[in-house]
């Protein structure tokens, strides 16, 4: 497969064409997903959760992703890479200026940042370096503690509305890329439907232009309470390659998610 790019996705975009994306954090399953067809893989800062252990994303480093950065580009060399920036590391300008080169240069094609409004000036001087950028709204994990829990945002009007300006004002600021977590699936059509730039969705509904799981819930390595949104595509598979590929299917094809995955 060529070299993935930011104009590779948006013209995805324009021609209807569902980005499947999934998180990967190390050589062995970046390899994996890249040779079964996944051309975006986000190194999240879930993996505060899935590798380390801890009960949230809010203990991981800028380090941390470097390290994983790093093992996921040698594994996908063409794959278009997302990177978490981690919990107030991008609190001052001058702070996300340096963290978020220190993340390209370990492999990201771009950063992503969760928040609305307050980072408008931040995303602007990113941008102005060259630096791609990610949005993120809806539900923000690194905001939990603010959140009082992992709950679906959106779900009355103001909130709505609200999440829909922040929209606006990312894609105005800069951003080339937005990811919707826990929102109506409605609301989710809205949003896509008015940006320019592609839009993913994690339980955000099937209208967005892609989709991004947790490689755990894809593979059902996990435990506990699960997400409305995740799904285990390794059941009825006979490999792990095989259950990439059923999710890349389900998503191109519109199978996934279907309304038990999704918010009303």
């Amino acid at each position: 497969m060529e070299q993935i790019t930011i104009s590779t996705l948006n013209n995805w975009k324009k021609s209807k064409q569902k980005i499947a994306a999934i998180t990967a954090y190390d050589f062995s399953f970046a390899k994996l997903f890249f040779t079964q067809g996944i051309s975006v893989m986000l190194i999240g800062d879930s993996l505060g959760m899935t590798i380390q252990g801890h009960t949230s994303t809010l203990p991981v480093t800028v380090q941390d992703i470097e390290y994983h950065t790093k093992a996921v580009r040698n594994g996908a060399p063409n794959a278009f890479l997302l990177a978490d920036m981690p919990f107030m590391s991008y609190g001052e300008i001058n702070q996300a200026l340096n963290n978020a080169s220190k993340i390209i240069q370990s492999g990201a094609n771009m950063v992503k940042v969760e928040g609305g409004k307050w980072l408008v000036k931040t995303i602007k001087e990113l941008s102005d370096r060259s630096i791609l950028v990610c949005g993120h709204i809806g539900l923000t994990p690194q905001s939990i503690h603010y959140l009082s829990g992992y709950k679906v945002q959106g779900k009355n009007t103001y909130d709505k509305n609200r999440i829909i300006d922040e929209a606006f004002i990312l894609e105005e600021s800069g951003i080339k890329m937005l990811v919707l977590e826990c929102i109506p699936e409605l609301l989710g059509k809205k949003i896509t439907q008015n940006l320019s730039i592609p839009v993913i969705g994690i339980g955000a509904g099937k209208y967005t232009d892609g989709q991004i799981l947790v490689m755990q819930d894809i593979l059902g390595i996990n435990e506990g309470k699960l997400a409305k949104f995740a799904k285990n595509f390794l059941v009825d598979s006979n490999s792990i390659q095989h259950a990439i590929q059923k999710y890349i299917k389900a998503v191109q094809t519109g199978t996934y998610p279907q309304t038990i995955h999704s918010y009303i």
